[in-house]
Formats: C-alpha cells, structure tokens, sequence
C-alpha cells in the first residue's frame, strides 16, 4: 500500500494531528497521527495528499517540500500482514476551517511542546515522520 500524507503547520507553527474513529479499527487505532491516506491508481502523490487533507480535516493546504520516503512491514506467524510505503510532504494550512471528517473523531492542532507531553501517544511511525520533518530532535 502506497500512504500519502503531511506534516502540516499553521500560522503559529503547530502541527496538525489526527486520531481515528474506534470503530474504523486498524494499524493507527487510539494513536495521534499526520492526516493522510492510500494513494488512488491513477492519483498523483501532490493531490493524493490534498484529497485526504481535506477528506480528513476540511481544509486546504499548500505542500512546501517533500520528505523522505520510509516504510513499515508488519509480519505474522502467517507472513507479511501490512506493507506501508510513506510518501509525505511539509504543507502549509491554506484555508478552511479545521472539521474532523470521514473517519477522523479528533483532531488538534500541537505545539513543539505539545507533541514532546504526548509523544508515546502518537504512532511510532508518526514519531519517525517527526524526526525526518525535524519537528523534533533525534534524541528527543
């Protein structure tokens, strides 16, 4: 599976994180996340990222820059149950007003701060994204 998604910042240089609904269930279940989603065939990445961006959470966004592609294999007594290929932009919030949707319950905006007083809570595959964004620190 091919996931797109961002680290988006405001205006104040928060980050926007996003938890799923419980009955939604899954690999992220109960953990803050970077708004995203699967990569459609035939989507380019660009607006992949802006279809779930807004999807998610109502707004627009601006990409600034990509980032470092990663990946998370998930293995099983019966094999290999996920594969994750993560394609992630910088973005910047345009416009809109900030409105879960679809299958996100919450969503909030976090300081620097915010994200280091609630870092086991987030996903650690977010907490990598983090680190590549240089939200936070390598050591943090």
């Amino acid at each position: 599976m091919v996931a797109v998604g961002a680290v988006i910042k405001d205006e104040n240089e928060r980050v926007l994180l996003v938890k799923h609904r419980p009955e939604r269930g899954g690999f992220w279940q109960g953990k803050w996340i970077c708004p995203g989603g699967k990569l459609m065939l035939g989507e380019r990445i660009e607006e992949g990222i802006k279809r779930e961006v807004k999807e998610e959470t109502n707004l627009e966004i601006n990409l600034t820059a990509p980032l470092t592609t990663f990946d998370r294999i998930v293995e099983s007594e019966g094999g290999t149950e996920l594969h994750v290929i993560y394609i992630n932009y910088l973005a910047e919030k345009a416009e809109g007003e900030l409105r879960p949707n679809s299958d996100v319950g919450e969503a909030r905006w976090a300081s620097r701060k915010d994200i280091l007083d609630i870092w086991e809570e987030l996903h650690e595959d977010t907490r990598k994204l983090f680190r590549i964004a240089e939200i936070v620190q390598v050591g943090e």
